[in-house]
């Protein structure tokens, strides 16, 4: 399969990422030879980011082994404060516990430097002061500035919290648990509470807010968005327990998370090459194999009038790129039309800009969500002041 990949700018690091990445948890307990062959497999693809949390030695290992002669190909995403006892993931905000952690994970992947050294799991406020005044914030800024992390990240699963974490300053990349299913649950309902009454279809629908704005701050700050849990474990693949009326497709759900401002990559979970295969075949899929709004017109009512970067309004007349310069309107609205220089310079860097809009109405016939698309259109020559 002749794929060609897509990569985008890691935020303000400098770097480009696949646009589909890969996850390395499902490798666990695998044998060498499977590990190798995925490993290879991603690369060859032109996948050139893998997140590894796993804490295990021989899993590591192995991924050390496999990237021999190929580790300057590929962005690792490395986790300080995953830890393990007695062989079962953990979590420590202990110093001596952390480094012994991180120190082996460069050890088992024969490197010296990780490329982005992710603060692991921040989800609560409890968390949030634990990592941030405690140890763990301390040593990854000293394991930055001795080059043995080139940036820092973090991860998480509340869009609050999460926040919060780029309002530091501090951070360059969040890894963060996107798809439609989790879009709609609220920060003060804890997913994994809730996961249950989600594949049920029990829990309310309707996007969150939080959700859609942490999002849309990210890109305004240049903080980019790794996406964790795309396919929702597989779930959203299943028949029996996706909570919509009928499974979502892996190109639909690597659309959606793609599709969200900020993200750079959706890391997908794979155990064998076949998994690799199906994830990069969405570079080829059409447009109608990728649309996913069937999913969102099925919540209720909490759309209407929300782009939701679609491309459905698509084509334009005038070939603007319609879904970009909503977004961008939508960020810099923010801060009450507050431009950041960075949203200034991407705004300015499309081909065709808002100006160009005939108002000829073509877009809004299409939009399945009634969104204004060209009184926004007149807004965006406004804020960007053309």
């Amino acid at each position: 399969m002749k794929t060609d990949m897509i990569y985008r700018s890691v935020g303000k690091t400098g770097l480009s990422a696949s646009v589909i990445g890969l996850g390395a948890e499902h490798l666990d307990n695998k044998p060498y030879k499977t590990v190798e062959d995925v490993i290879h497999a991603s690369l060859d693809y032109g996948i050139n980011i893998i997140d590894a949390f796993m804490p295990g030695d021989e899993v590591r290992q192995f991924i050390g082994r496999a990237l021999k002669g190929r580790r300057d190909k590929v962005l690792i995403q490395g986790h300080i404060c995953s830890t393990d006892i007695n062989k079962q993931y953990d979590i420590s905000r202990d110093r001596k516990s952390i480094q012994k952690y991180f120190e082996a994970l460069l050890q088992h992947l024969k490197t010296d430097y990780i490329d982005f050294g992710m603060l692991f799991f921040i989800d609560t406020e409890q968390h949030f002061k634990e990592v941030f005044h405690g140890d763990a914030l301390p040593y990854a800024l000293e394991l930055k500035k001795k080059g043995h992390i080139r940036h820092l990240g973090a991860s998480s699963h509340n869009p609050i919290i999460a926040r919060k974490i780029v309002e530091s300053g501090l951070v360059d990349i969040i890894m963060f648990s996107i798809n439609p299913a989790f879009d709609m649950v609220a920060p003060e309902d804890y997913i994994f509470d809730n996961v249950d009454k989600l594949m049920a279809g029990t829990y309310k629908k309707n996007l969150d807010p939080h959700r859609q704005d942490f999002y849309k701050y990210c890109e305004q700050q240049s903080v980019a968005i790794t996406v964790m849990k795309t396919l929702g474990a597989a779930k959203l693949l299943k028949r029996e327990f996706t909570p919509f009326s009928q499974p979502l497709t892996v190109a639909q759900c690597i659309h959606y998370a793609l599709t969200r401002p900020a993200v750079v990559s959706a890391l997908i979970g794979c155990s064998e090459t076949s998994h690799v295969k199906e994830a990069v075949s969405y570079l080829n899929a059409s447009d109608e194999e990728r649309d996913y709004t069937g999913v969102i017109e099925s919540f209720q009512g909490s759309m209407k009038g929300s782009c939701v970067y679609c491309s459905h309004c698509q084509p334009c007349p005038s070939e603007l790129d319609i879904a970009s310069i909503m977004k961008y309107v939508d960020i810099a609205c923010l801060d009450g039309e507050n431009v950041p220089a960075p949203l200034l310079a991407n705004y300015k860097s499309l081909k065709l800009k808002a100006s160009e809009c005939m108002d000829c109405g073509s877009c809004e016939g299409k939009c399945p969500f009634s969104v204004p698309i060209m009184e926004n259109m007149k807004k965006a020559v406004k804020i960007f002041s053309e």
